[in-house]
């Protein structure tokens, strides 16, 4: 049993820093964490994308991609992997901002960063198989009926299918908290989370920091 299931699309930068917030709490209290998908291009399906700004129709594609990556690599090797894949993908997109990369040939991209990460190359070739698109689209839809929609990610669910099950959008936050203040955290959201809170929000926030 999880303690804690983590929804995430991997282009999302806000979902990338609450993810390294995640891991650090996961180190510091031993917890089990299982990463689940969800595809911002999926949920944003009938959405005219020429109100958005230039990119995000490429950028939702290119997450959607890397989700079947991970997809592919959970087939393999189980939850651990999409960890690595994960992390492979996440800190070379955002902490090492190589996004412009990535979108000038998104095959040699994949590639690269799954050699440089260590893991099996074969792992890019789900990139294009479509028939991941059904697990990324049931974990989508599950994450969606735990918070409601209009939502994006990630999505976290703690203590999952059990009577204290309780799932949160968020928290989104600047920049990744370390330490006890990580912990700290932690414990707030999940309180919050357990009291049933429905939605604390503020539409001000600062620019990421993926340090």
């Amino acid at each position: 049993m999880h303690d804690l299931n983590f929804h995430f699309d991997p282009i999302c930068p806000w979902a990338w820093i609450t993810s390294r917030w995640v891991t650090e709490v996961q180190q510091l209290r031993n917890y089990d964490v299982s990463w689940k998908f969800i595809s911002l291009k999926m949920i944003n399906e009938g959405t005219d994308y020429s109100t958005m700004t230039p990119g995000h129709l490429e950028g939702h594609i290119f997450g959607l991609e890397i989700l079947r990556i991970a997809s592919g690599a959970r087939a393999a090797e189980g939850n651990a992997a999409v960890a690595h894949v994960y992390t492979a993908f996440g800190t070379a997109l955002h902490t090492n901002h190589r996004r412009e990369e990535a979108m000038k040939d998104s095959p040699a991209f994949y590639v690269k960063v799954l050699t440089e990460a260590g893991l099996p190359v074969k792992w890019a070739e789900s990139s294009t198989d479509t028939t991941h698109d059904e697990v990324i689209r049931f974990e989508s839809q599950a994450a969606l009926e735990r918070t409601g929609k209009d939502v994006g990610t990630p999505i976290i669910t703690f203590n999952p299918q059990t009577d204290r099950e309780a799932s949160l959008f968020g928290p989104v936050i600047s920049k990744i908290p370390r330490g006890d203040d990580a912990v700290r955290l932690w414990d707030a959201l999940q309180i919050i989370a357990d009291a049933g809170v429905s939605e604390i929000k503020r539409t001000l926030r600062g620019r990421p920091q993926y340090d």
